[in-house]
């Protein structure tokens, strides 16, 4: 099948490696601009139009989809996509965390001259968790299981009739780095296995997404990172898990911003508890277990700033001379 794609982070690339392994052509992708990153802001390329080059497909990155736009550049660049794609061949279109809003305009040029329409690769169980970060809120909110959604695409957010759900469990070590691999794998088998059936000329059981029990990942902030003691271990701790790798949880010790990669509920209670959240109540055996507002989280690997990831024992161990007391601080993340 001749398929159109849009997406932009690593988990669209997974995607349409797989699309193309599977013998599928990819007429165009559509991925986001180039933006600056790193020490130096270079700009950078994103994961999807990276692999898009490699396998030598034409790629467009406009800024918006949206033909009215009242910036007369951001309209006219929407136009000539718009154009582009309506004089384009294809059969369906794939969207996979594209991270633009896809216009009516845009979903009805999909199914239009016998296209089969516009289908999205969705990391949840929806109606759970529609928005922009599913994974890691539903992480952040101690969900024991999720998956992932194939859905075909309305004008809403994440809206649209579901054709296929697969599921997993999240284990309580989950972050969202190992996770999101997992999804990734699931949603680029579950895509294959939907175009599968539209070459085949199979139906799809289309079913109407629930109206109870929805919930919305909003996009996930830097300032979010900065770790509140003041919440429980067991908020924190999901939160650390959650946050990895971005934004990557974080806390200052002496007007020195670390980072926070791995914790666990300890099996062990710290003898000198005390009731200052945020306080170092012991560091034993590679681990450093940390009061919090109620409980204690013991944390496993952290990191210094241009440092690599240790155990928290080894992170902390320049600070055991400088101070009886260690208390960690929220500080605000820019």
């Amino acid at each position: 099948m001749k398929i159109v794609f849009a997406g932009t982070p690593e988990f669209s690339a997974h995607a349409l490696s797989a699309i193309v392994a599977a013998g599928h052509e990819i007429v165009l992708v559509l991925t986001q601009p180039d933006r600056r990153a790193g020490r130096g802001m270079h700009l950078k390329a994103s994961p999807t139009k990276v692999e898009a080059l490699k396998r030598k497909i034409p790629v467009l990155q406009p800024l918006t989809l949206k033909r009215n736009h009242v910036d007369v550049k951001k309209s006219t660049e929407a136009q000539e996509t718009y154009q582009h794609l309506a004089g384009l061949e294809f059969d369906a279109m794939v969207v996979v965390a594209y991270g633009l809003i896809l216009p009516q305009e845009i979903l009805d040029l999909a199914s239009q001259n016998h296209r089969h329409g516009c289908f999205n690769i969705h990391a949840s169980l929806l109606p759970r968790w529609r928005g922009a970060a599913p994974i890691q809120r539903a992480i952040e909110s101690g969900d024991v299981k999720t998956g992932i959604s194939i859905m075909q695409m309305d004008a809403g957010l994440d809206t649209g009739d579901v054709v296929l759900v697969g599921e997993l469990t999240i284990s309580p070590q989950e972050t969202s780095a190992s996770l999101h691999d997992r999804l990734a794998d699931m949603g680029s088998d579950l895509m294959l296995r939907v175009l599968s059936s539209i070459e085949q000329g199979a139906p799809l059981l289309r079913a109407a997404q629930a109206l109870e029990g929805v919930t919305y990942a909003n996009k996930i902030l830097k300032n979010e990172a900065a770790i509140n003691w003041q919440l429980s271990a067991i908020e924190i701790e999901r939160r650390i898990r959650a946050f990895n790798p971005f934004p990557g949880a974080t806390s200052s010790l002496n007007h020195e911003l670390l980072k926070f990669w791995s914790a666990c509920l300890p099996n062990k209670i710290a003898a000198t508890q005390t009731k200052n959240p945020g306080e170092v109540l012991e560091i034993d055996d590679g681990s450093v277990f940390v009061q919090c507002g109620d409980g204690v989280i013991e944390v496993l690997e952290m990191q210094k700033p241009g440092g690599k990831r240790i155990s928290a024992s080894a992170c902390l161990s320049p600070y055991r001379s400088q101070e009886k007391i260690m208390q960690f601080q929220k500080d605000s993340v820019d």
